[in-house]
């Protein structure tokens, strides 16, 4: 049995057949945005509408359907949740080992001027946890702390999901980016250097703008020199790694210049004032409750032990975005080199990539072409098996019993299993709504804005994505595919539309019903969600549509940026 792709199947009409295929989106959206359904609820009953949608109005066989999901399902566990509980699992390890209290002290001894513990908690230390764990904890660590130092909790929760917009789109070790190159094809490195040439110019921007919210535009002006450092050290660092490393490591190590180059300018030149919020005599009492406990001062050996995990962390990932090692670990070296060989050896036994039954070859797209659909196992290469590596390193580093490692690995496993299972399911979703031909039609429908308005739209659809599934990884999914087929069909370069989901996708994390309850149940401001929303929403636009302009002009005039 095969199936042919026909992207007008409903009455043979593109508009009534893309209003069918936005049927399992907008469910996805009033599950999530009006009913707040559970992630992983949400997420499977919309793969179950989207697989109603493909089989009853677009005639793919259910077979195809169901095995087309469970490709989904398998990229979603591997490579992409495999990321998540090793990281996870890594940060864990500090946190029970007492080692993350040392981190969070260095950070915290550098200065009492409240703009720069802005810039080195909220910009800085939060884009490091996004890069390193991701997943909420950011914003919910980095709130309560500026809480703790004596930050209102509103200001504190919304500057954290502010500055967070930096980092988002290389978070998790990447995975947002990674993830895009299942459902488009288009390799992730490609995608890595193009979010490079994008984000960049917010990151430059950010720390600026978070002053200017906090404390005003002429005492901004008084920390424009650190303001400089922070920002343009963080963007520098950001360009390079991912266009030059790839996409695991801009966030961790844009974060470690940043937060370096600060602290060590903030040796030699000091804020001619220092700056405290006229109310915090008021908020004393709220912060001693919140603060942490004072502890002793520590030594720099102790704080480069604290940060040693992350430091191995950013050196095996390195290790492993080596291009032959790369290729070695997957099984597809070919040279002469004997380490390179061995490592070959044990990369291809562990690479499995077995057809999907009743698919692979047997959908074909509209030139008559068919499709393959195998599912990728690459055990030795995946990421997440580095960061693995690097927590196994850190076992010794830290000192953990090896009883108490694994008890943290089985504890990462079970809080995870429900957000694992909400990403399988929603990359399920995107594979059927791309096998079945519905992302198609939605992208020629889109088409119709023409050339000239797309680009700067494009943004908007992951701002939206990222909204509602509160993850630049879900939106990636979801319409990574959808910008390529749209930007192809209108002319426009399909690198640049994918990466400007991305873009606009970190500016939506800010307004997301996820985030806000995460920062308000950090600050002590549970109850109180509308509050924050009412303060990010007009800042999360503002950003999304500087991203629109960003993505117009590199589509125009300044189209000599795309990779």
């Amino acid at each position: 049995m095969s199936f042919t792709q026909n992207f007008t199947a409903v009455g043979d009409n593109l508009a009534l057949s893309a209003i069918v295929a936005l049927i399992p989106i907008l469910y996805f959206f009033w599950a999530l945005a009006v009913k707040r359904m559970k992630g992983h609820v949400a997420g499977l009953s919309t793969l179950a509408v989207a697989l109603v949608v493909a089989v009853v109005a677009y005639k793919m066989p259910a077979g195809m359907a169901l095995m087309s999901a469970s490709q989904g399902a398998v990229y979603g566990i591997l490579p992409i949740g495999w990321i998540i509980i090793t990281s996870v699992f890594l940060y864990k390890l500090t946190v029970k080992t007492g080692q993350f209290d040392i981190i969070r002290n260095s950070v915290l001894s550098i200065t009492e001027d409240r703009r720069l513990q802005a810039l080195l908690v909220a910009f800085s230390f939060g884009a490091f946890l996004e890069g390193a764990a991701g997943f909420g904890a950011p914003v919910a660590i980095s709130a309560a702390l500026l809480v703790g130092l004596g930050f209102n909790p509103l200001y504190a929760a919304g500057l954290c999901l502010i500055a967070n917009t930096a980092p988002v789109a290389f978070g998790a070790i990447g995975i947002p980016i990674i993830a895009l190159e299942g459902p488009t094809g288009i390799p992730a490195m490609e995608i890595s250097k193009m979010v490079g040439r994008q984000l960049p110019f917010l990151s430059v921007f950010i720390p600026f703008y978070l002053i200017v919210i906090m404390a005003g535009f002429k005492r901004a002006l008084e920390v424009l020199p650190a303001i400089l450092v922070s920002g343009v050290s963080f963007a520098l660092t950001q360009y390079l790694t991912s266009n030059f490393v790839g996409p695991e490591l801009p966030d961790i190590l844009s974060a470690l210049v940043s937060l370096f180059a600060l602290a060590v300018f903030l040796k030699f030149w000091k804020p001619k004032t220092i700056f405290k919020f006229a109310a915090e005599e008021e908020l004393a009492a709220t912060a001693a409750n919140m603060r942490p406990k004072k502890q002793e001062q520590n030594t720099g050996a102790q704080v480069f032990k604290a940060w040693s995990p992350f430091l191995v962390l950013t050196a095996v990932i390195s290790v492993w975005g080596i291009p032959a090692i790369k290729l070695a670990l997957t099984g597809h070296y070919e040279g002469s080199n004997a380490l390179l060989k061995a490592i070959n050896s044990i990369g291809h036994a562990l690479t499995f990539v077995p057809e999907v039954p009743f698919l692979n070859n047997k959908i074909f797209n509209v030139a008559g072409d068919p499709i393959a659909a195998v599912y990728k196992l690459e055990i030795l290469g995946a990421a997440g098996t580095a960061i693995l590596i690097a927590a196994f390193i850190s076992k010794f580093i830290v000192g953990i019993s090896w009883r108490d490692w694994i008890e943290t690995f089985g504890e990462t496993l079970s809080e995870l299993k429900f957000p694992v299972l909400t990403i399988a399911s929603v990359v399920g979703f995107a594979y059927v709504t791309n096998a079945s031909g519905m992302s198609t039609t939605l992208g020629m429908t889109l088409a119709k804005t023409g050339a000239v308005f797309f680009p700067f739209f494009s943004p908007f659809l992951g701002w939206l994505g990222v909204f509602i599934t509160g993850s630049d990884t879900s939106a990636n999914l979801l319409f990574g595919n959808l910008q390529k087929i749209t930007a192809t069909s209108i002319g426009m370069d399909p690198v640049l539309a994918v990466a400007a989901n991305s873009s606009g996708g970190v500016a939506g994390k800010m307004i997301s019903p996820q985030s806000i309850a995460v920062a308000c149940a950090a600050v002590g401001l549970a109850g109180k969600e509308s509050e924050l929303f009412r303060f990010t929403i007009k800042h999360s636009l503002f950003l999304v549509t500087l991203v629109g302009i960003l993505t117009f002009l590199q589509n125009s005039v300044l189209s000599w940026m795309i990779p």
